[in-house]
């Protein structure tokens, strides 16, 4: 093993090493949706603010997207434009079809 370690040091050998895909609970934590939309989506900070959790995946993957790029620029989608910077496209698909899951 310490040969492999030190192969792979040296360039020569690369270790295979697992990386866990990101978990929607967590990055709807980690980028802040919580602090907006509530717990799992369903008691937003304040009335205007939607309700995401249980929203259809594929509309919510687009109106994220669609926030970031800023195509949509209309209702509350000037307060998500400055977090969604913080959030790639695959994290926005994987939070979407995480907050499908919240019935």
């Amino acid at each position: 093993m310490k040969r492999l370690l030190a192969l792979s040091a040296m360039g020569v050998f690369a270790l295979p090493i697992a990386v866990a895909a990101p978990d929607g609970a967590a990055l709807y934590t980690e980028k802040t949706c919580v602090a907006c939309h509530g717990p799992n989506g369903g008691k937003p900070l304040l009335p205007i603010y939607p309700k995401v959790g249980g929203q259809n995946a594929a509309y919510a993957e687009q109106q994220m997207k669609d926030i970031k790029s800023g195509v949509r620029a209309n209702g509350q989608a000037a307060a998500m434009a400055g977090i969604m910077h913080l959030v790639n496209d695959e994290e926005i698909k994987i939070l979407a079809t995480w907050l499908e899951t919240l019935k």
